[in-house]
């Protein structure tokens, strides 16, 4: 996993989103540089479509609700068809590789939210992994942001 660099990360407030509202709806798109190890956050009330490479190598998050408690929603595009079963192995293991770096910079990138609302600290996040391939097709529950080391 990459270390995560706070100098090289850029974030974007649109759609009327400021550091501290709304919670939901509030969606993250966080894409990245591969010549740079520059990665750019946008954060709004939608994702930020035009943001997204053909790569489909983003992250895509979201504050969502069940019931009256919030979780993290986040997005990774593994494959739709369009892969080999060998190379969606690949970004498999790529986005669960880099995904602790990918949560680092979310919550850093939006540190004031996170000071503002604490128990957001403790939410859970899911992570939906999406595949056409059934053994990478899958959601999982990645702890809390607390526990980011």
């Amino acid at each position: 996993m990459s270390n995560f660099n706070p100098e090289k990360l850029f974030v974007e407030y649109v759609d009327g989103v400021t550091i501290t509202h709304p919670i939901i709806p509030r969606r993250y798109t966080l894409t990245h540089s591969d010549f740079t190890g520059e990665l750019f956050l946008t954060i709004g009330k939608d994702y930020a479509w035009d943001k997204i490479n053909p790569m489909r190598d983003e992250v895509l998050a979201e504050w969502k609700t069940h019931g009256s408690s919030l979780y993290f929603a986040i997005y990774l595009y593994v494959d739709q068809g369009e892969y080999s079963q060998l190379e969606a192995a690949k970004r498999n293991e790529i986005f669960r590789r880099e995904l602790p770096l990918a949560l680092t910079a979310i919550r850093y990138g939006d540190r004031l939210l996170f000071d503002t609302y604490h128990e957001l600290d403790d939410a859970p996040i899911i992570i939906t992994f999406i595949s056409s391939y059934p053994l990478f097709a899958k959601q999982e529950n990645w702890g809390i942001f607390r526990n980011l080391s």
